[in-house]
């Protein structure tokens, strides 16, 4: 996904300084400079958030509380309804369940008679977690003080993606408590299957009704809350990679070779291994150095960088410092010793093969002497435009056959193809007067290396603009303590109710923009 910042009304200098204080927000430098029905209701609406912070912030914790999570297939029907409910106190009507062949999507407008609709897009499920890595249970939400940030929700989903959502929901509270209406009309899309690529969410966006309502939006957001601890500075993406995952199997079963089981390892002396069989395959994957895909034809679809997608990177190594990405990384070096831009280019234009991980036989402590007869590995393909999810697994399946490896199962469980947003388009636009008001540093970015499933809403029928948005910090999602931020002690980054309003100004930018 990608960061973003929120603001408010035409600030520069101190004005600008003002609103990037901890726990101020866009707006109140402009209305003490100028007196419009926004700034008037900007200001209503701030402190109707701040009143209403203990509730906004318990919303976060209760739903960390019930973690649905897909892999597992893990209460996911509580996790849809739960969500529903979320939705309708909030204020959409129309709400629903819609069902898929996997978990339930939800389905809700909010209709105020506003010109223009702008739509939203939720996840409701969470990536699985292990209590014995967390420094606090992973569902109890606690809150805690973290050193250079502030006061932090520390939980599995605080900030992918359930810290950011409930914060533009906290939003429409607010909007409601200040006795005020939405500036634009609402179509809200969520799912419960975005962490194992999506499988069944086209099902949801092309239901009728929901599709009917989506083609009157402007674009869709995904909430998000990535602004640089560094510099407050957020990314303002115009397309995300596509992704597939997927297990690659080698079977004594499937083979007809090696065991149906795991056996003695003294049997290697005479018995096939499986799992050597899946390490030859997936040296043919990729090159030597592990670094390029070398699946035959991968790169005959990959559309190259344009002009103008090389000086958006140019600007961006200018702007994003070298040093904070690697520390936050771990890493000292980028691939072939490459200098930043060229390090950011690749990143955005080079397609990937990735094992996630790789199972086979004992995985306990000490030794165990087996010769497994089943290897697993766990991987993911990152896409870029124009190739394609179903493309990508056929060229995988040709090029394990071709290399006298028919017998390796590829199960693919989800993805989907790269998305892409015009620059030009009214969010894109709208987010960046947001930012720029804001006094916020926003780099215009052509692609997220990251994933979502973006291209259902970009791509035909629906066709919108879409990307990620929203004022705020978190970080570790996926990772052990994952947190977001709800009072901050940073000047350069908002809190929870900094949060609040950068979504209340950009449905205020987005019914005004031209």
């Amino acid at each position: 996904m990608s960061d973003v910042p929120s603001r408010r009304a035409l600030m520069t200098g101190a004005a600008a300084a003002t609103f990037l204080a901890p726990g101020l927000v866009p707006g109140l430098a402009a209305a003490a400079a100028k007196s419009s029905v926004r700034d008037v209701d900007t200001v209503a609406i701030r402190k109707a958030a701040e009143a209403g912070y203990d509730a906004s912030v318990k919303r976060i914790q209760d739903w960390i509380a019930l973690p649905s999570i897909a892999a597992e297939n893990r209460d996911m029907d509580k996790g849809a309804d739960y969500m529903a409910a979320l939705a309708r106190d909030a204020g959409f009507t129309g709400v629903e369940k819609v069902p898929t062949d996997g978990a339930p999507g939800v389905f809700g407008v909010l209709d105020v008679g506003a010109k223009r609709w702008l739509a939203i897009y939720f996840m409701y499920d969470v990536k699985q977690y292990d209590p014995a890595e967390w420094s606090s249970p992973p569902l109890e939400a606690r809150i805690v003080d973290k050193p250079g940030f502030g006061k932090v929700i520390v939980g599995r989903g605080a900030v992918n993606q359930k810290g950011p959502q409930a914060s533009f929901l906290a939003a429409l509270h607010a909007i409601r408590a200040a006795g005020k209406k939405p500036p634009v009309n609402l179509v809200l899309v969520c799912e419960g299957e975005e962490e194992i690529g999506s499988p069944h969410f086209r099902q949801v966006v092309t239901k009728p009704n929901v599709l009917a309502a989506l083609q009157k939006c402007e674009g869709v957001i995904i909430p998000a809350g990535w602004q640089s601890p560094g510099n407050g500075g957020v990314s303002v993406n115009l397309g995300a990679k596509g992704i597939v995952e997927l297990e690659l199997v080698s079977s004594g079963a499937k083979w007809g070779r090696g065991p149906k089981t795991d056996i003695h390892s003294s049997e290697k002396a005479r018995v096939d291994s499986p799992a050597w069989r899946l390490v030859q395959a997936l040296t043919t994957l990729v090159t030597p150095d592990g670094n390029t895909p070398a699946i035959e034809g991968w790169f005959e679809k990959v559309r190259p960088l344009t002009a103008r997608e090389k000086e958006l990177i140019g600007l961006a190594a200018q702007r994003i410092n070298e040093a904070e990405a690697k520390r936050i990384l771990g890493v000292e070096r980028w691939i072939d010793d490459l200098p930043w831009e060229k390090a950011l280019e690749r990143l955005a234009s080079q397609p990937t093969v990735n094992i996630e991980g790789l199972v086979s036989g004992y995985t306990g402590p000490g030794g165990k002497t087996v010769l497994p007869g089943r290897a697993v590995a766990k991987i993911d393909l990152r896409l870029v435009p124009n190739m394609t999810k179903d493309d990508a697994v056929a060229k995988l399946r040709a090029h394990l056959d071709k290399r006298g490896f028919p017998d390796i199962e590829v199960n693919v469980s989800g993805g989907y193809d790269p998305t892409e947003t015009d620059e030009n388009s009214r969010l894109i636009r709208a987010q960046l007067k947001v930012y720029e008001r804001a006094g916020v540093p926003a780099t215009l970015y052509p692609r997220s290396a990251g994933s979502w499933p973006g291209t259902v809403f970009t791509s035909p029928p629906v066709s919108l603009a879409a990307g990620q948005f929203g004022l705020g910090h978190g970080s570790g999602a996926h990772a052990p303590n994952e947190y977001y931020v709800i009072e901050s002690s940073n000047p350069k980054v908002q809190g929870l109710v900094g949060g609040t309003m950068s979504y209340v100004d950009l449905m205020y930018e987005v019914a005004e923009a031209k």
